[in-house]
Parts: C-alpha cells; structure tokens; sequence
C-alpha cells in the first residue's frame, strides 16, 4: 500500500524541481523530505530520483507516479472538502501563497484572525513569486494564492480555477526631499523623463513598465541602481541617489527624507485570490477569501482626492488600467 504522504512528497518534488524547494512548500525540512522520497523508493523497489549535475532528476517511473499521486491528491481534497463542508467549519491544513508584499502588507492579520478563530484549522503561508502562483494552485501544492495582474501582463485564468477580487494597490513616485519633483503636485508621466532611477532588476515589471513608459514618450530611462527589495529601494532614495516608482502594499512608513507623490494617470494593480474549482465550498477557503478582502488596508486602495473604488460600487467594479508593478 503506497503512502499517501510519501506521493505528496514525490508529488512536490516535481512541481517544484528540488528537494529543498519542495520542503519549503510543504512545511518540512529537506531532511524530511528526503526520507519520505527513500522509504517510497523502498516500497516501490523503484529508483525515483538521479542526481544530475549539482541538482537532482526524476526518473521516468517517478514522473509517472508523481502524476498518479495528483490524481490521488485530487481525490483526497474532493472528500475532504466534502467533510468539511458538513462540518460548517474551517479545518484541516490551508497552504497559502502571497508574493512578498502581500505577505508583508496583507496576509499577517489575516492569519492572525484564522487562527484566533478557527483553532481546528492549520493555515500556512508561502511566499511565492507571483508568476508561479497560478500553477501551483493549479497543481495542487497551494489551497489558496494571493496575486496580481497589470496591464502588460494579465493574470491567467486556466480552467478549473476561480478567483475573486481583493483590491486594487496604487503606486506612487518616491522623491527625496529637496528634489525638484518635490514641490510639485501630481506627476504626469512627461515629468518623468532625464531623472535617475531606483527600481527592480530586469524581468520584472517595475522594469518594464519604466523602460516602456519613457521610451514611449522619446527617452531612453536612466536605471542607475536596480534592487529587487522594496526596502532597499527606499533607502536609496533616502540618500538622495533617484526616485522610485513603488506600490503602497507592504511599504510600511517612508523615513524622514523620502517624499510620496500621486502620478496621474495612476499606475494600478489588482490583486486577487485563487482556489480550485473542486475545492470552492470548503469553508476554511470562503473564510480564507472573506479574510483577504476584510483585511484588504484602504490606504492601498484611496485615490488621489479621497475616493477609493470601495466608494464607488466596490472592489469587483471595472476600473481604468493604469501601468502596474509587482511587489
């Protein structure tokens, strides 16, 4: 009789491509997870993973056991979606993954307030990058994912997954104080050109969405320090070295120094939470969503001159797209 915890492991293995990625994803240390693919190679009599240069491989027995075990898995999630429904009550274990703002900005209270609640329910968290999200939810290894879309990159929607709207996350240029931009009211995006910035690496869309704003508008950007954490970037901007283009989410209080201004048209994103299809009535994921939005912090989400979309039908209302980066 194979070893349904063992097929999860084998399973994770091979959505995530290592031993350690997928420890990280199912709350286990790699040790752990070792032991667990070990004892399934002993069962089976079968080799499941090979090394292959630094990393390691999976043979073709395992990926045809890894894709019956996300049948497997699939099945154990209806009955105990089933069970849970009956009970009227969150329990068993939630994965939940956020990418790192979310996680910052949003998801501590939420888990917060499920624990508080709900002491039968086991609520994890994962940070993930959010281009990764979807499938992982798609696969199985995450209940529930916290991600964005923008305008030069939607976000997908693969059948058999549903998602529902938490709130849209404004972005504002940062400015040491002193600067000429300083003074001003709100920016357009002509104010942007000839200015040094402060932003995330290549590939990601804060990247993007400056190279395409400004070359549209006949200027070649000047990307002088390129940082991937939020925090590094407004420390830079502190030391009077650029300006930074950075959402609300996860920022947290700007130092002295360091000035906000509103940028018009206003570059948006919108970020949602996502389930399975076969799971949307378990409640421990409704609780989940009505948590997400609940919690979701109006200062993300208030416009320049004090309405935010809540007041204007909600966060579900169509809104017009702005550009959008990711945390």
């Amino acid at each position: 009789m194979l070893d349904l915890a063992r097929l999860r492991a084998l399973h994770a293995v091979s959505v995530h491509g290592s031993v350690s990625a997928a420890a990280t994803a199912l709350g286990y240390t790699p040790s752990a997870v070792s032991q667990q693919i070990a004892k399934l190679e002993r069962e089976t009599r079968t080799t499941l993973l090979e090394r292959q240069g630094r990393g390691i491989a999976l043979t073709d027995e395992a990926r045809h056991l890894a894709a019956t075990a996300q049948q497997l898995l699939t099945i154990v999630e209806r009955a105990e979606t089933t069970l849970e429904e009956r009970r009227g009550l969150p329990s068993g274990r939630l994965m939940i993954g956020a990418f790192a703002t979310a996680a910052r900005g949003l998801l501590p209270s939420v888990l917060a307030e499920l624990a508080a609640r709900h002491e039968s329910l086991d609520a994890r968290l994962v940070e993930v990058d959010p281009h990764l999200s979807v499938d992982l939810v798609a696969q199985g290894v995450l209940d529930v994912a916290v991600a964005h879309d923008w305008d030069i990159a939607p976000l997908p929607a693969p059948e058999g997954l549903e998602r529902a709207v938490i709130g849209d996350d404004l972005c504002d240029v940062l400015v040491p104080a002193g600067h000429p931009l300083a003074g001003r009211g709100p920016l357009r995006r002509e104010d942007l050109p000839g200015q040094r910035w402060i932003c995330q690496p290549p590939g990601t869309v804060c990247h993007d969405w400056l190279v395409r704003t400004l070359r549209a508008s006949g200027h070649e950007p000047d990307l002088a320090y390129q940082a991937a954490e939020n925090h590094t970037q407004i420390a830079l901007v502190a030391a009077g070295l650029g300006i930074a283009l950075m959402p609300r989410l996860g920022r947290g209080p700007l130092p002295d120094g360091v000035l906000a201004l509103p940028l018009e048209p206003v570059p948006v994103r919108r970020l949602y939470a996502l389930w399975r299809t076969g799971a949307a009535r378990r409640p421990a994921i409704t609780e989940t969503v009505r948590l997400l939005r609940a919690h979701w912090p109006q200062r993300a989400v208030a416009r320049p001159g004090g309405v935010s979309p809540a007041g204007r039908g909600g966060a579900g209302r169509s809104r017009p797209r702005g550009a959008a980066i990711p945390g």
